[in-house]
């Protein structure tokens, strides 16, 4: 009896709740992301590619600049001209180069939106995986701790089977729940690898790393109310985002494409080369004097001006189609956003029943237990209900991690 008394203690000692809570380390994994993550960094130069093309569309056009040379010398008063060199500056219509600008800026925002909700995505998919890991880790361990208990229930087998109060049926009853939990444990194990490396290649280092995981998960909660979140949610999207941008980009086009059809200016100069005359030959003043002839004004007059209005007409279309766009990607991400509630919901739910059911499940567990060590219980119900404290130990940590995926899912939306 003192035998038995012994090794229940140790089961009681192994059922004894660990707790840990930290969020640094995703914290850290987060900036280790958005550091090295190579898909954020392609986003992030395209913006700045975006970027460069402002001051591009936004510069006058190339000025003209001619040469000419004389193969027969025409003849002027004061000798007769060689060469001649001109240039011209054409200036478009007032407010064209700034409509242009305004285009490519916009465009440029819409560029970084697209990083931003990169950058969010990302965060989600380390987070997700984090939780992800974190449950299969937690898997592992809660296994390889019963295995422990069962290790433990079949010393407390044998002890009774010696002592002729138990069937040889109990051991072998615990050496098939040890076969199936060794079973579990190795595809628990191979799903970790998998998801270490998934996990390992967001952040863009070594697959072999080790992810630091916390005993126990802390819980997320929105920090706003739920139709408070639906509207952060149209206002701070980033594709919403990138739609507006894409709007305020053509209105933008409209103005470009009615200053096009503006005429255009030209201003220059030309220049010629005169040679001396014979002295003999030439009465008067100026012998050889170069003309220089200032200025030169010219005017570019669009004549047919169907093609700007055309350009007008798609603009505005473009921006209609946008705006049929934005509306429909509002309703998409309502629809995402009650899946995520929804979720988030019955993460929560499931965190409150389990955590009730774990502690109902090891209570019986500690009476059967104690009933079996004086015989007035058959040993499978010991065995079935150590089964449900099992099965209510891995559910908890997977509603934990249901919970805080769907809620790093609604920041997402949020573009956090």
């Amino acid at each position: 009896m003192k035998s038995i008394i012994i090794f229940i203690g140790v089961v009681f000692c192994l059922l004894m709740p660990k707790t840990s809570y930290s969020q640094q380390e995703l914290r850290d994994y987060l900036k280790t992301a958005a550091q090295n993550n190579p898909g954020l960094k392609a986003k992030f130069r395209d913006y700045l590619a975006a970027v460069e093309i402002v001051p591009q569309v936004g510069a006058l056009p190339d000025p003209v600049v001619a040469f000419g040379y004389y193969v027969s010398a025409v003849e002027t008063r004061v000798g007769p001209q060689r060469f001649r060199a001109s240039a011209a500056q054409p200036f478009p219509w007032p407010g064209l180069l700034g409509a242009k600008e305004d285009v490519a800026t916009e465009m440029a925002k819409s560029k970084l939106e697209a990083f931003e909700d990169a950058k969010s995505k990302l965060f989600y998919d380390v987070k997700s995986t984090y939780y992800n890991l974190y449950f299969l880790q937690k898997g592992i361990d809660i296994t390889v701790e019963n295995m422990d208990i069962l290790n433990t229930f079949k010393q407390l087998a044998l002890i009774k089977l010696e002592a002729g109060q138990a069937s040889a049926v109990d051991e072998l009853r615990v050496e098939m729940e040890i076969a199936d939990l060794e079973n579990q444990l190795a595809f628990l194990q191979d799903s970790k690898y998998e998801m270490q490396v998934r996990f390992n290649n967001l952040l863009n280092v070594d697959g072999q790393n080790p992810v630091i995981i916390p005993d126990v998960l802390w819980e997320d909660e929105p920090t706003l109310q739920r139709s408070e979140l639906m509207d952060s949610i149209a206002v701070q999207n980033h594709r919403i985002k990138q739609i507006e941008h894409r709007i305020l980009s053509w209105d933008s086009q409209k103005t470009v494409a009615d200053k096009m059809g503006m005429p255009k200016f030209i201003v220059g100069f030309s220049y010629a080369t005169v040679n001396k005359r014979n002295k003999a030959d030439f009465k008067g003043s100026g012998n050889g004097k170069d003309a220089l002839m200032l200025p030169q004004v010219g005017v570019t007059i669009p004549l047919y001006r169907k093609k700007y209005r055309a350009m007008v007409q798609e603009a505005t279309l473009h921006m209609a189609a946008a705006e049929f766009e934005k509306e429909d990607k509002i309703n998409q991400l309502s629809t995402l956003f009650e899946r995520g509630y929804k979720d988030f919901r019955d993460g929560n739910r499931r965190v409150t029943l389990y955590e009730n059911q774990l502690k109902l499940a090891k209570q019986a567990l500690d009476i059967l237990l104690a009933e079996y060590s004086t015989d007035s219980k058959d040993f499978e119900e010991v065995l079935r209900m150590e089964r449900k404290a099992l099965k209510y130990e891995l559910e908890l940590d997977k509603a934990r991690a249901d919970k805080n995926a769907a809620v790093a899912f609604i920041y997402y939306l949020m573009g956090n």
